[in-house]
């Protein structure tokens, strides 16, 4: 049993680096790369594919508490958060994390699926044609536009099981916010947004059957404990990385990465 355990170990660790980097790159906690990689390991163990889904989301919140929360101090350090809009749009996050929360307890995985599979392939074409100087507009949104935005951002991050960077570095850019700054407060919107909805994965999968070892609701211990190591460590490279390299390669190689996330998702949905 522990021999067929190590393949799955080691993906997870080599996913939990790659994560960090991407986390303290591009703003991102690392969920777009850590949903796939634990579903498909789950499903190769053998657990039941109904769940699947939901535990890998559930984890991949989990995980990125830690590396966004370690992500968001780096940046903090250079000065490079925007701290007044992240308390403008933290309430707005939660409200949407919340109604996440709740409609994840119902739907089954394979709508999860739909979902993760279907925004996938809009942040790898808007990664491959939309442009960091487009801009819609010359400032950050508050009040109710603002709100809005982060409601909507809290809502589709806790179905995919992502931080906010995916989204809150696209939204912040459009909005004129310099890149590097938006990375870094988009760091910040992916602790707000991964505290509830892991504690909401928890609470929605308490009494249920069949989940993997070690698991707190749909959060699995094991993937936590094999993934937070290395994302935590590989973080700060990813900020550094951040503040001194071009990203244009960088994002088309993750746009690439992403579509065929994206394809290979759609393929299992049409398998079942």
């Amino acid at each position: 049993m522990i021999a067929e355990l190590w393949p799955f170990a080691l993906a997870l660790l080599a996913t939990g680096l790659f994560a960090g980097v991407l986390s303290g790159m591009l703003g991102v906690g690392g969920g777009i790369i850590i949903v796939p990689v634990l579903y498909h390991s789950f499903r190769l163990i053998g657990f039941p594919e109904d769940m699947l889904m939901h535990v890998a989301v559930g984890t991949s919140l989990a995980t990125i508490i830690p590396t966004t929360i370690r992500t968001m101090m780096k940046h903090a350090e250079k000065g490079a958060v925007d701290f007044v809009v992240l308390k403008s749009w933290a309430p707005g996050i939660v409200l949407g994390v919340l109604a996440g929360s709740l409609v994840a307890d119902v739907v089954s995985g394979r709508v999860l699926m739909i979902v993760f599979a279907s925004m996938a392939m809009v942040f790898a074409v808007n990664l491959s044609f939309v442009k960091d100087s487009w801009t819609i507009g010359d400032r950050v949104p508050f009040g109710f536009g603002g709100t809005a935005i982060a409601s909507v951002m809290g809502f589709f991050s806790t179905l995919m099981g992502i931080g906010g960077g995916t989204f809150g570095v696209a939204a912040l850019t459009l909005f004129g916010m310099p890149i590097h700054r938006a990375v870094a407060t988009a760091a910040g919107f992916g602790t707000v947004i991964a505290i509830p909805g892991t504690i909401g994965y928890m609470i929605g999968g308490w009494d249920q059957e069949g989940l993997p070892p070690y698991s707190l609701g749909y959060v699995s211990l094991i993937g936590f404990a094999l993934i937070v190591p290395a994302t935590v460590f590989a973080a700060p490279l990813g900020v550094r990385l951040a503040h001194a390299m071009d990203r244009a390669v960088l994002r088309r190689v993750f746009a690439v990465f992403l579509a065929l996330t994206s394809a290979r998702m759609f393929m299992d949905l049409l398998a079942v």
